[in-house]
Order: C-alpha cells, then structure tokens, then sequence
C-alpha cells in the first residue's frame, strides 16, 4: 500500500481535469474552459478551469452561462468544485437541481460537501487528496444525468 497520499491543491485539479477530459463514457460531452496552466493556489482558491457541457465540437462563444457545470478552484491542500445550476434556467427543467445531484453523489462517494447560498445555487466539493478524485466523478456524472433528463 501506498504511503504517501497527493495532497497538492495543484496536482489534484491536474488529476481531475485529466479524468474529465479522458472520459469517453457518461462525461464525453463535458470540456474545460478557460483553464490557466499557470494558476497558483491560494487560501481562498484560485480559479484553475470552467467544466462546460457542449464537449469539443461546441464554439467557446456559443455558450452560454447555462451551460457551465462547475468551476474548479485549487487551494494549498485541495481543490474546491464549485457545482451550478444552470443561469436564468427555471426549476421545471431540472437546471436548479443540479447542485443538489451533485451534493447527493459527492456524499454518497464520501466526499466533503457545502451548500453554498447564492443564486444561481451552487454545491461545494471538496477534494482533498488524488485518491478522491475518481469519487468526485460520480458528482459530474450525476450532473450530466440531470442535464440529459431536463432536455
């Protein structure tokens, strides 16, 4: 077993946006946006990449504010993902319950998860060593379920 545990806020958002951009199953449709390669971490989280639905055949300028899924941010120690619901996007279509299928999926991975009040909601996740990236996953794919049952 391994000793050493990856608790580098960096590496950590490294890993994750390279299980998100590698996926080819349920999370082919989600691409980064805006990454800086350069980020540093701070105490209060760096905006290290956007994940958007649309994959790679979308135009950047195509999408909207809809279609962000998640911020990622990158901390000393950890990455915090920040889930959305959809902007402007009325409760009907699903778009308002995709923080809270979030916070159920990162939960049941047993993940450390926050509400936070803002609106549009989001959903906090934290990923605190790269062990813990394949369960933060299980919060995208539950976002992606949503998003294919609001269309």
């Amino acid at each position: 077993m391994v000793d050493e545990r990856l608790t580098d806020g960096v590496r950590i958002g490294q890993l994750l946006a390279s299980e998100i951009s590698g996926d080819e199953g349920r999370l082919r449709d989600l691409t980064l946006s805006d990454a800086d390669p350069d980020v540093e971490p701070t105490a209060d989280g760096a905006l290290a990449y956007g994940v958007v639905r649309g994959g790679e055949g979308s135009e950047a300028e195509d999408r909207g504010p809809e279609d962000l899924v998640a911020e990622v941010y990158v901390q000393p120690d950890r990455v915090r993902i920040e889930f959305v619901a959809g902007s402007g996007e009325a409760d009907a279509d699903g778009a308002s319950d995709r923080p809270k299928n979030a916070a159920d999926a990162a939960d049941d991975a047993g993940l450390r998860v926050r509400p936070k009040a803002v609106s549009p909601p989001r959903t906090l996740v934290f990923v605190e060593d790269g062990a813990q990236v394949k369960r933060a996953l299980s919060a995208f794919e539950a976002v992606v379920d949503a998003i294919g049952k609001s269309e």
